[in-house]
């Protein structure tokens, strides 16, 4: 097996005589984990906490065998990789020696949140120093007669044994039979963030006219590559989705619902470049798969439709460029086939666009249907074109839902309770390997 580097401080925290909390994840760029990182982390360290943040490494059969997890966490895929002890060696000699140099790195009584289950093989040698370890699920499924995470429960679970608080967006993620501490911790975002900022209507028009989404652009501007016949005429309706270039997201379903969305209205896919996300093999596969649909469309359709790969290079301008995107569109789309962490979609929320998203996982705990959004089944093209007919077709409508979530985002997925979620989290005793004296969801943050 290729030699796996140690971890790389994206942070580093400095001891200064308080516990420290350390984030741990597999990228620092792409997905919602490491976008959502980026802002908490500073948040802490605003609240007084001594924070820093690792991202581990991995090979790529390492990082095929995660997204194999993933997938069947949100109720996807076959388990065959998991059977046989081949995989559970990978998994944990890739982690192992990772997690030998960050518990080295800590002291007994730190604490460290472990995100997804890429980095959860660190938690026996943290755990053996002494170091609290928190797993920070963001993903799973709420089919509740989905049998794939079984599987993973059962690869992963010598882990647990080690794992003292878990985390997780939704009651029905994480584990079923961990009986220490759980907290539902759903996702929350900065406001003032270059993705979620206010900008001017010219502002959004110079941002994206400058990638040539609209009108002609000037040229030399490499921060977006556009798959598009010509540009969205300045008065079009548009509807975006934000995604990964992921299976589970489903871009290539979006383009099948064309045909019942209004003749005059475009459609915006746009995710992040897969060449620079690291800890994803299949993005590269499923952006073609989106391209090769696209240029099978009729040309009437494929007039109307812009696929938007964005490079992350320059974070900020990638974030300016996501929020021009998002406060350009008449409704914003989420059509998750499953969903666990939907920051687009509270971004969205912020801003008071109209959204439809599929009533699965993390969506349906996001949006209340008929009251901050549409929910709609994302295998039914003909209902999810509907709904999004509907609100196109009725801006009143549009108003009053973009309004209601934009409040309701303010009231529950801002950054500033998720701080104090961790912070609950720090300020708890270590009870180590010891059952803590109440088990389930505790706390009053579950939405």
């Amino acid at each position: 097996m290729t030699d796996v580097p140690n971890p790389r401080w994206v942070r580093q925290a400095v001891p200064d005589g308080r516990p420290l909390l350390v984030h741990v994840n597999t990228t620092s760029t792409g997905g919602g984990v490491a976008e959502l990182l980026h802002r908490l982390i500073p948040a802490q360290r605003d609240g007084g906490l001594a924070v820093g943040w690792a991202v581990v490494s991995g090979t790529p059969e390492f990082f095929a065998l995660t997204k194999t997890i993933h997938h069947l966490l949100h109720g996807k895929g076959n388990p065959a990789p998991l059977h046989g002890a081949d995989a559970g060696v990978l998994y944990r000699s890739v982690l192992q020696p990772q997690g030998h140099w960050l518990a080295a790195q800590l002291r007994e009584g730190d604490t460290v949140a472990l995100h997804d289950p890429q980095t959860l093989g660190l938690a026996p040698m943290l755990a053996a120093r002494g170091i609290r370890v928190a797993w920070h699920c963001h993903i799973g499924t709420t089919d509740g007669s989905a049998t794939t995470p079984e599987h993973v429960w059962r690869f992963l679970a010598p882990e647990f044994d080690d794992v003292d608080v878990v985390l997780a967006t939704r009651p029905e993620f994480g584990p079923p039979g961990f009986t220490r501490t759980r907290y539902v911790v759903p996702p929350a975002i900065d406001p003032d963030s270059p993705k979620n900022q206010p900008l001017t209507t010219a502002e959004v028009d110079a941002l994206l006219t400058a990638i040539g989404l609209f009108g002609t652009a000037a040229g030399g501007d490499s921060s977006a590559t556009i798959d598009q016949v010509g540009p969205v005429p300045p008065d079009a309706p548009m509807v975006l989705q934000v995604s990964r270039w992921d299976p589970l997201k489903d871009m290539a379903g979006v383009l099948r619902c064309l045909p019942g969305i209004p003749q005059d209205a475009h459609l915006v896919l746009a995710g992040p470049d897969p060449h620079e996300v690291t800890d994803d093999p299949e993005g590269v596969a499923i952006l073609e798969e989106v391209r090769a649909a696209y240029r099978d469309l009729p040309e009437s359709e494929r007039r109307r439709t812009h696929l938007v790969t964005l490079s992350m290079r320059d974070p900020h301008r990638n974030a300016l460029l996501i929020n021009a995107l998002q406060r350009r569109a008449d409704v914003v789309l989420q059509k998750s086939l499953e969903e666990g962490f939907g920051l687009t979609v509270t971004e969205a929320m912020h801003k008071s666009r109209p959204i439809v998203a599929s009533a699965v996982g993390g969506l349906a705990l996001q949006v209340v249907d008929g009251k901050t959004g549409l929910l709609v089944d994302p295998t039914d093209y003909t209902g999810v074109a509907g709904a999004i007919r509907r609100l196109l077709e009725d801006p009143e409508l549009s108003r009053r839902l973009g309004s209601q979530a934009a409040a309701e985002a303010a009231r529950l997925f801002h950054l500033s309770r998720l701080v104090a979620d961790y912070r609950r989290v720090v300020d708890q005793p270590h009870t180590g390997k010891e059952p803590a004296a109440a088990s389930g969801v505790r706390g009053d943050v579950t939405v």
